[in-house]
């Protein structure tokens, strides 16, 4: 801990960092369809109904500004962020991702992202190793990542989006010898990691699918559910590149973590949506 960051800052920060998961997630449910722009009161009510508080709202914008998440933008004289264009670009690939999940077989072959990087520019080394872990890639050996066959075209796009193409080179490919591709496959991913983090979806919000399918949720109540379900969840299929199910541990809870997402966003998205709207066209999203 440095001299300028005390106990009480230092918690605040670890605060502002687990809002800004719920600010994206509400821009990208909500903010595209409001032709990329939020006010600041309705974003402000959106939280509050979330639970967090106008400063801890405002201090995790400020961030995400200096990040180049978001940026400030004015319309008809009503202060409110819009999302940066690279922002967008990832929220439009990451809708496939989450919403529109694909299993591989084992006939997709496989996709290998070889890479050097200078050690002047160390830098790079670190962003390439961040984009390829958020396309769920494994890594084979050093410099050397692999993922099913499927997600070759989204990590080219994603490498030259980031400007890192100069140091990668990208193959397919098929697994032709040597040794059980079963064991490779968990030498080359964490799946311990995603299990626990399956485990816990299900073990967070199975509960939750059997009561809101009883009773119907009403939309203030789908929304408070809905968007930290939604953010919770997106990290995962962000981790997990969809495996083979005959490569996967027969007892692999991935399948129903998905199936339970399934079920929540067929039953709480709709009236989520309907009480963002209400928001926006609210009193709470004019003052």
């Amino acid at each position: 801990m440095t001299a300028q960051t005390t106990p009480a800052t230092a918690v605040a920060g670890e605060r502002e960092s687990r809002h800004a998961p719920l600010i994206l997630t509400l821009y990208g449910l909500y903010a595209r369809g409001e032709h990329n722009w939020l006010s600041v009161a309705s974003l402000i009510g959106l939280m509050a109904d979330l639970g967090v508080e106008s400063r801890a709202v405002r201090s995790s914008v400020s961030r995400m500004k200096r990040r180049e998440v978001l940026r400030g933008e004015r319309r008809e004289g009503v202060a409110g962020y819009s999302l940066a264009g690279s922002t967008l670009e990832t929220l439009a690939e990451g809708d496939v991702r989450i919403f529109r999940r694909t299993r591989a077989s084992r006939g997709d072959g496989w996709v290998l992202v070889v890479f050097s990087v200078p050690e002047s520019e160390r830098e790079k080394r670190h962003a390439l190793r961040t984009a390829l872990t958020r396309l769920g890639f494994g890594t084979a050996a050093s410099g050397v990542w692999i993922a099913p066959g499927h997600l070759a075209d989204e990590a080219r796009r994603t490498l030259e989006r980031r400007e890192l193409s100069a140091y990668v080179d990208i193959f397919t490919g098929d697994h032709v010898a040597f040794g059980d591709l079963r064991e490779k496959v968990r030498s080359w991913w964490d799946l311990d990691e995603l299990t626990a983090m399956y485990a816990d979806f299900l073990r967070r919000y199975g509960p939750v699918l059997d009561a809101v399918t009883r009773r119907g949720p009403q939309p203030l109540e789908a929304f408070g559910t809905y968007v930290p379900m939604l953010t919770q969840w997106r990290r995962m299929p962000y981790r997990d590149p969809g495996l083979p199910l005959e490569l996967l541990p027969p007892d692999w809870n991935g399948v129903a973590a998905g199936e339970l997402f399934d079920q929540l966003h067929t039953v709480l998205s709709a009236p989520a949506a309907a009480h963002a709207a209400g928001v926006f066209h609210s009193g709470r999203a004019a003052t």
